[in-house]
């Protein structure tokens, strides 16, 4: 399996690049026009069946524009970097096994490759009216307090998530010295920026969460609410 390799592919070519760009696997995000471009995943599943499921994100000129880019460049530069950045934080997002972004005639091309959460489900899937743990309120209960520990911690480093939908939020139920271990894990990181003050970072990906809850009851979303708060080092109003 590839190694990380830097940003920029060799003059002449990056056949590792070519490889991966050329790779076949299932839509499970098929290519859409935004950003002057357009973006879409694919999973890829090796034939080999103890190597892991990965995710390739495949970009044609889908750029973000800012005072140091103004002429624009690819999202999944930002999102390698939200990666790198989040992992050093301890906080868990998919494995990076590949990204790069090369021009070809005169148009970004970008791959940003990724290894599969496995034992993992959204936050969607979690409330959803069939949901496994839906009826395990003290199970409950610790994810919540688990995701409000978690999104502290991004908003206290200056993070701002700026896509937190339930679908972006994956929770892991697991076991650990003997206990129920409860983990979650952030995706989709391409709309994630530095913030100067934690208030706006945290106000920003509230809102956002809020506003996406769908199944999330609102007592749920008032423990939570508590329980970021005091991760914050805030009082409640």
């Amino acid at each position: 399996m590839d190694a990380l390799i830097g940003l920029q592919p060799a003059p002449g070519g990056d056949t590792r690049f070519e490889r991966w760009w050329n790779s076949e696997g299932e839509w499970v995000e098929l290519p859409n026009q935004r950003r002057g471009g357009h973006s879409g995943v694919q999973r890829l599943v090796s034939r080999d069946p103890d190597q892991p499921i990965l995710y390739c994100k495949r970009q044609v000129g889908h750029l973000y524009r800012s005072l140091r880019y103004p002429f624009g460049r690819p999202t999944v530069l930002r999102e390698r970097q939200a990666l790198l950045a989040l992992e050093r934080l301890g906080i868990r997002v998919p494995s990076l096994i590949y990204c790069a972004a090369q021009k070809e005639a005169g148009q970004w091309q970008a791959l940003l490759v990724t290894e599969a959460l496995e034992g993992f489900i959204s936050l969607q899937e979690w409330y959803a009216p069939n949901g496994p743990h839906r009826h395990d309120g003290a199970l409950n209960d610790k994810m919540l307090k688990q995701l409000a520990f978690t999104l502290a911690r991004l908003h206290r480093a200056g993070w701002q998530h700026g896509c937190c939908y339930p679908k972006h939020i994956f929770v892991k139920v697991g076991t650990r010295d003997a206990e129920t271990d409860v983990v979650i894990a952030l995706l989709d990181l391409e709309k994630s920026r530095r913030r100067w003050r934690t208030s706006a970072a945290s106000r920003h990906d509230l809102r956002q969460l809020l506003r996406h809850r769908e199944h999330m009851p609102l007592e749920d979303w008032v423990l939570f609410q508590q329980a970021y708060l005091q991760a914050l080092g805030t009082r409640a109003a």
